[in-house]
């Protein structure tokens, strides 16, 4: 009965642990979203810039345009100063104005 019982609990433990693992890692891929947006949206170098910012698990992946070689790497050196943030894939075109 008690190795019942043992076995029981570990599946338990083992359920809850993988359930609340990816809903911690989507809550700081949302942080992570949401800091980029905003930290590239009021730097004054890629203001304005069309952006698409995708993250899973930490991994950042920018993509669009901007008017400068010089926006381009302002904005991969941004995103790297987030907290969380493991790598960042560049993806954005320079398309000047």
């Amino acid at each position: 009965m008690s190795c019942k019982r043992a076995l029981l609990l570990t599946l338990c433990l083992l359920l809850a642990w993988t359930t609340v693992l990816p809903a911690q890692s989507n809550a700081n891929d949302d942080r992570i979203y949401d800091q980029v947006r905003l930290r590239l949206a009021n730097h004054p170098e890629v203001k304005g810039a069309a952006f698409e910012v995708k993250v899973v698990n930490g991994m950042v992946t920018l993509q669009g345009k901007v008017r400068s070689e010089k926006a381009r790497q302002k904005a991969e050196s941004l995103t790297h100063k987030i907290k969380g943030v493991k790598k960042v894939v560049n993806e954005l075109v320079v398309v000047p104005s």
